[in-house]
């Protein structure tokens, strides 16, 4: 199908707009009233910049306020009508958008509004227009879609149909099953939107919170299902409004918008091989910190490259690769049924493949390197002949952390998600030490592959905690409290939590006394929910942002300790400030 995208998605003037979604691949705009209004470049210049980018004009909107009027505001509306159609035409637009009134002068009488929107399309089908009505969630007498298919319907002009908006229909809640009873060719326009699950008014939701498909929490896949059953065979379009978007790199956006769009059509993209785990995640040092630590947690120094000065380090299935430079995650990998297959559907999905490498990989949008690895990676890191440590009870990689840039956060989801295949899990929020902090993870069916991402929401000033976007690696052991025990005796450089956290511990969830007496002693910290328990410790800031944490899963326990983070940020800090 054709894929469209509304200019209110993007940032910038209507030329950057147009550059952008021709840049990421889009056929089709719709062409936000606004955006034209402001632009110094006639309508007619913007068609045939349009028809230069190779872009249609699938969609010209809004018009407001029109239906079941009084004849002196109906003779207003039509005036205002034929003017815009007029833009219309020099455009090259053939379908306009009215939304369903909010006016005051506006009265209940879907007779009326029916007789009127007709009158309305015999004057656009004259021109070889056509009107797409939309009930907007909000309208003050239509506010589903079934409603405004029933006006549609009355109305029965050639040129008259509905347009349907997932936004307007999910965000109610109205059952979808009646979408299969419009025929398709009544159906004259798609728009897409997701969104986050929120509380508030469906306006406000609307007006900035809205997310490209695969980055909130709406169906969007049963809802498309429904429209597709018609017949419908117009384009798949996006209309977002989002106040990241909007200040964000257009170009980036329209990129980040065609990624959702290739998601709604999975069928379509090259499937996603199976992942099987981590395979390695490569940190950038300076100096020696890091390396000491990771001994004094019980790895071995196993290979060094060939010729990289990159040394693996290893303890049972965990492998971590420290690379020189300025101290940070700089690349994860993770096993691939097929890594030349992965490449291929991130490639589809607009990733391109990183040069210069020699692993199959793409750089996430955070700038981390994403690898995709088969069997014979390890082939690159000869032994060192190092005497192998016997350890300290870590078995492998639970999973990797890494705190977001604000207007990323959203985008490195659907990456993971669409490049990857892996399901997002329901987001959380937490007060921290220093404001509110959202994580959403994403992972595989086994859980065996797990990324965990994070931002803090509402950064602003100079006043920051003293560990700016932290990153960590999260390793797991079958007996946290033995591995820490281990860890403790050999001098790594754990995180000490206060005794106050243990006794609140106790009053809240009453762990038997032996073990919370154990906690206390090794510094784990402890929750658990209706799946399981969870026990983790963590290290200190290695660095300027990386510490490791040791995690033992009990039963199905699902989550990643996230009522337990203002703990650790509020430590981590203190030491810092005493300089440790």
């Amino acid at each position: 199908m054709r894929r469209s995208i509304a200019t209110v998605c993007l940032s910038g003037t209507l030329e950057d707009k147009l550059a952008a979604a021709a840049a990421a691949g889009f056929d089709g705009v719709e062409i936000f009233e606004n955006d034209l209004v402001v632009s110094p470049h006639s309508p007619a210049e913007i068609g045939r910049r349009c028809a230069d980018l190779g872009l249609s004009v699938d969609l010209y909107q809004p018009f407001r306020d029109f239906e079941a009027v009084p004849p002196d505001v109906l003779a207003a509306n039509l005036r205002r009508a034929e003017r815009k159609f007029d833009v219309m035409e020099q455009l090259g637009a053939d379908t306009m958008l009215v939304c369903s009134s909010v006016s005051p002068d506006a009265v209940d009488d879907d007779d009326l509004a029916a007789e009127q929107l007709r009158l309305l399309a015999e004057r656009a089908g004259a021109r070889g227009l056509r009107i797409a009505y939309e009930a907007l969630a909000w309208g003050r007498f239509v506010d589903t879609y079934d409603h405004s298919w029933r006006i549609v319907r009355r109305g029965d002009h050639p040129a008259l149909g509905v347009c349907l908006d997932s936004f307007h229909v999910l965000s109610r809640g109205t059952d979808l099953a009646a979408i299969r009873t419009i025929p398709g060719e009544k159906i004259f326009f798609l728009q897409l939107a997701d969104a986050p699950r929120l509380h508030m008014d469906v306006l406000q939701w609307s007006r900035h919170h809205r997310l490209f498909p695969g980055q909130g929490a709406f169906d969007l896949t049963t809802f498309l299902g429904h429209v597709l059953s018609t017949g419908y065979a117009g384009p798949l379009s996006l209309e977002v409004f989002n106040d990241v978007f909007r200040q964000s790199d257009p170009w980036r956006a329209a990129v980040d918008a065609m990624r959702s769009v290739l998601l709604l059509e999975e069928d379509r993209l090259p499937p996603a091989p199976a992942l099987t785990g981590h395979a390695f995640t490569e940190l950038e040092v300076s100096g020696p910190e890091l390396a000491e630590a990771l001994s004094a947690m019980g790895f071995t120094h196993a290979g060094q490259h060939r010729t990289k000065p990159v040394q693996l380090w290893r303890q049972g299935g965990a492998r971590v690769l420290l690379n020189e430079g300025s101290g940070q995650i700089s690349a994860l990998a993770v096993e691939s049924a097929d890594p030349a297959a992965s490449q291929a559907r991130a490639a589809a999905l607009h990733s391109p493949a990183l040069t210069d490498v020699s692993l199959p990989g793409v750089a996430a949008p955070d700038g981390t390197a994403v690898f995709f690895c088969g069997n014979g990676w390890l082939e690159d890191f000869p032994a060192t002949g190092a005497p192998e440590d016997a350890g300290a009870g870590i078995t492998g990689t639970d999973h990797v952390s890494l705190t977001q840039p604000f207007d990323n956060f959203d985008e490195a989801a659907l990456f993971y998600r669409s490049v990857l295949g892996l399901q997002p899990e329901l987001p959380t929020e937490f007060a921290a030490p220093f404001g509110l902090v959202r994580s959403r993870a994403v992972s595989n069916a086994a859980r065996d592959v797990r990324i965990s991402l994070n931002v803090a929401l509402l950064r602003r000033g100079g006043w920051a905690p003293g560990v700016p976007e932290p990153q960590h690696l999260a390793f797991t052991s079958e007996d946290v409290l033995a591995s820490a025990r281990q860890m403790h005796e050999r001098g790594a450089p754990l995180l000490r939590i206060p005794d106050n956290y243990y006794d609140d511990l106790d009053a809240r969830l009453a762990p038997p006394p032996e073990l919370l007496a154990a906690l206390r002693k090794y510094s784990v910290l402890y929750d658990r929910d209706e799946g399981g328990e969870f026990l983790h410790f963590y290290t200190r800031v290695l660095g300027s942002r990386v510490f490791f944490e040791v995690v033992q899963r009990i039963g199905n326990y699902a989550g990643y300790g996230a009522a337990n983070a203002p703990v650790r940020m509020a430590a981590h800090r203190r030491l810092r400030l005493a300089g440790g």
